[in-house]
């Protein structure tokens, strides 16, 4: 089907806001209209998702429809400022796009809407407002919950993440603005939001429990507010995989679900492989939802999960062994608990034991080999081996396992313990113990003990008292084989993961009675029916690489002073994509970044994370860079941030800007 795209048009707001969009559709649409499809986000149209977008939206429109990706309001072309993340004000916008879209000549009246990660929460949060047009929408690695399954918090720990993300958001929102797109009033609008340019990871930062700041878009406290068809994705290298377990179970309109083996990437592009044929199993769901065909989607399971075999625990891994396995709902009668006791000589039993206390105290520096919390599907992400690890860590290791059996949903670990400190953390891993005695990380889960009875109301712990805590750890799909060993692994810390407790705690707890529970699977033949049609893609964007990526990953560890350093570098940005040109516009693009984390493994208050940015964008008469420093660091009371702007102009500085804020621990 012969398409045109739309490089940019305007939507403009009741308030007088226009917003920027870029438009694939059908030649004939506005003669013949037909559904459209909106991926709303902030990172930028033109010269920010243009290589994903192209193939993605050029697809769907030779498919039959209109694709249509808009900025945010106060991102990339669009008029604003950027003030947060998932404001009213974001959704207000959505609901007028959706509104604008629907009447259009081109438009058939009905909308769906996609998107991943944030445009992925964007969709379940505009959706729970019911606008008419809205009639589906497929969200991909998103949550459902902004405090318990986002960047920022796990069980009420800070994530390292939260300083990264900040910093990422301050440099993507600092980028200049297109003069080709806005004429000669680009500069005066850079200026505009270099100068109102928020510190991000201070916002968040301000909110430590979940409350209404972090209660406001997240669905999870309404759930019967979405009532439109979803189809929900994600993978288990991701770090936003519980929420479609979460969404399956509670939502009550038709739902489908889809989780492979991939990282934070849509499923046509999936590393681990194998990839999926995404774009052809979103058209089968927009063709019966957007316009009313048969296509047999909903004859689906309503889970189709990809059962991981074991892997030898490497920190890249582009390729996933295992099998596509099928639920016809969730939560399944086909899935059962199994319990395995801690004991005290370090076993996992399957019956109660003797009682017994067992205390650990670990390294600040446990945590080495997590690899990072959102796995992006680049080398050195993923977990590596973790007797790194349990070196640190309180281990309790199954018999040998007999026969081959498959887990699939969230375990759980009953604990009952005491702290010596009122305030403390603590990391559960469940890992596979293989033969040759390497370990590999198949879930694992983080709390904050002043968080153990809920997350709105932090209580310190009564040092010595021994109180019960379940600590139900990530959703997994994973095959334990004949002959290896189920093993959980307990510490107090889990850097650079996670921000330490102000207290180097220890933490006791009794054994004989504390327990895991395994999500055991019964191996049903019509998961033999599972599969999906190959990966393919649109026509891409025209790129001339400038110069290759890279991305470097290092721990070193100070044998004297006992102070770690875990470094991660690249050239082009987050996924080390080089320094390059986008030829239809012109464009070059070029973003390094370096993220330093420092501890001692002695001190919880040595921690500090450093994250240097810069971005050049720009093209011949038109050459624009951002320099971006940011720095966390702490004492027993307070977080400490500091981040340093510095803005060019064809090599001349036109802004500096300087934050230097300090942020009170609430029993974090």
């Amino acid at each position: 089907m012969p398409i045109k795209i739309e490089e940019n048009i305007w939507i403009e707001m009741s308030d007088g806001c226009k917003l920027a969009a870029r438009i694939w559709m059908p030649e004939d649409a506005e003669i013949n209209p037909v559904p459209a499809i909106l991926e709303y986000i902030p990172y930028r149209k033109r010269d920010g998702t243009r290589e994903r977008d192209e193939p993605m939206h050029g697809y769907f429109a030779k498919q039959g429809y209109v694709a249509i990706r808009v900025d945010m309001r106060g991102s990339g072309d669009s008029d604003g400022i950027m003030r947060d993340e998932y404001l009213p004000q974001e959704q207000i916008d959505a609901l007028e796009v959706i509104a604008w879209i629907a009447n259009q000549d081109w438009c058939s009246g009905n909308v769906g809407m996609m998107g991943k990660s944030w445009g992925g929460f964007n969709c379940l949060q505009v959706a729970a407002l019911q606008p008419p047009a809205l009639k589906a929408i497929l969200p991909v690695c998103f949550t459902d919950n902004r405090f318990t399954d986002d960047v920022h918090y796990m069980g009420g720990c800070l994530l390292n993440d939260n300083l990264w993300w900040g910093s990422i958001m301050m440099a993507f929102q600092s980028r200049a603005i297109d003069p080709e797109i806005i004429g000669d009033d680009w500069r005066r609008r850079w200026h505009e939001r270099l100068e109102q340019l928020p510190h991000f990871q201070h916002l968040w930062l301000e909110h430590q429990t979940y409350d209404d700041f972090w209660k406001h878009g997240s669905i999870c406290e309404d759930y019967s507010a979405v009532k439109v068809p979803v189809l929900a994705i994600s993978g288990w290298a991701d770090s936003y995989t519980n929420a479609v377990f979460r969404v399956l179970e509670k939502l009550s309109g038709p739902r489908l679900a889809i989780v492979g083996p991939w990282a934070h990437i849509y499923p046509h592009d999936g590393i681990p492989t194998p990839a999926i044929g995404f774009l052809q199993e979103a058209v089968r769901f927009w063709d019966h939802f957007l316009k009313g065909h048969e296509t047999g989607i909903m004859d689906e399971p309503m889970l189709r999960a990809y059962v991981e075999a074991p892997h030898k625990p490497t920190g890249t891994r582009h390729e996933a062994s295992g099998r596509w396995v099928s639920e016809a709902r969730w939560p399944s009668a086909s899935i059962a608990k199994c319990d395995f006791y801690l004991s005290a000589c370090g076993n996992l039993a399957d019956r109660p034991q003797e009682t017994c206390e067992l205390s650990i105290r670990s390294p600040m520096s446990t945590g080495k080999s997590a690899g990072d919390w959102m796995g992006a599907g680049c080398d050195g992400d993923r977990p590596g081996d973790q007797r790194v690890d349990d070196a640190g860590s309180l281990v309790f290791d199954s018999a040998i396992i007999a026969e081959d059996f498959e887990v699939l949903g969230a375990p759980d670990l009953q604990l009952t313990l005491a702290s010596d400190s009122p305030v403390a953390q603590i990391c559960v891993r469940l890992n596979d113990v293989h033969p040759d005695g390497s370990v590999s990380r198949v879930s694992y889960q983080l709390m904050n003990l002043t968080h153990r009875n809920g997350h709105q109301a932090p209580q310190s712990l009564n040092i010595g008292k021994f109180e019960d805590t379940t600590i139900k750890l990530n959703d997994c799909g994973h095959l334990f084989k004949k002959g290896h060993r189920i093993r959980i692994s307990i510490s107090t810390s889990y850097w650079p993961i996670a921000w330490p407790a102000p207290y180097h705690a220890t933490l006791t707890l009794r054994g004989g009675i504390s327990k895991l529970s395994l999500p055991v699977r019964r191996i049903d033949t019509k998961d033999d029916e599972v599969s999906f049609s190959p990966p393919i893609h649109g026509v891409s964007t025209p790129q001339t690489m400038i110069e290759d990526g890279f991305l470097s990953r290092r721990a070193t560890q100070d044998l004297i002073t006992g102070d770690t350093s875990y470094v991660a570098d690249g050239k082009g940005g987050v996924f080390g994509e080089g320094i390059f040109r986008f030829d239809d516009i012109d464009t070059l693009v070029d973003h390094s970044l370096t993220r330093e984390m420092l501890i001692n493994d002695h001190d919880p208050l040595s921690a500090q994370g450093r994250i240097v940015q810069s971005f050049t964008l720009g093209r011949e008469g038109w050459m624009t860079r951002i320099d971006l420093t940011t720095n966390m660091t702490c004492d027993a009371e307070n977080f400490y941030l500091e981040a340093k702007l510095e803005a060019f102009e064809d090599e001349k500085l036109i802004c500096h800007r300087e934050w230097k804020d300090t942020v009170l621990r609430y029993l974090m």
